[in-house]
């Protein structure tokens, strides 16, 4: 009786070392989680950020080529064409 009291304690011993693992496994597991959320939510926002750069660098090289920038001139120009297009398409669609 005393051997199966000696099994019965080591089994316990050991449930309960595994119980303490799994909670402390858990309680990584959803930092972790918060962790990626929190690093999502920050690439997010630099991708966001990153973008209205874009923009803006954008308007600030089409703003260089108006003010006579040689640079980007071809660049203007192309996209002015672009807009007297798509604005004789409109005037046509409102002919009809």
């Amino acid at each position: 009786m005393n051997d199966l009291s000696k099994i019965v304690d080591t089994l316990e011993n050991r449930i309960s070392k595994m119980l303490h693992g799994y909670e402390k496994l858990k309680q990584e597991n959803i930092r972790l989680e918060a962790q990626a959320n929190e690093t999502h939510k920050m690439l997010k926002a630099s991708q966001e950020e990153a973008q209205q750069w874009r923009e803006k660098c954008s308007s600030l090289q089409l703003a260089n080529s108006m003010l006579g920038s040689d640079q980007h001139k071809r660049e203007t120009k192309l996209k002015i064409n672009a807009l007297v297009r798509e604005i004789d398409q409109c005037i046509g669609q409102l002919s009809e």
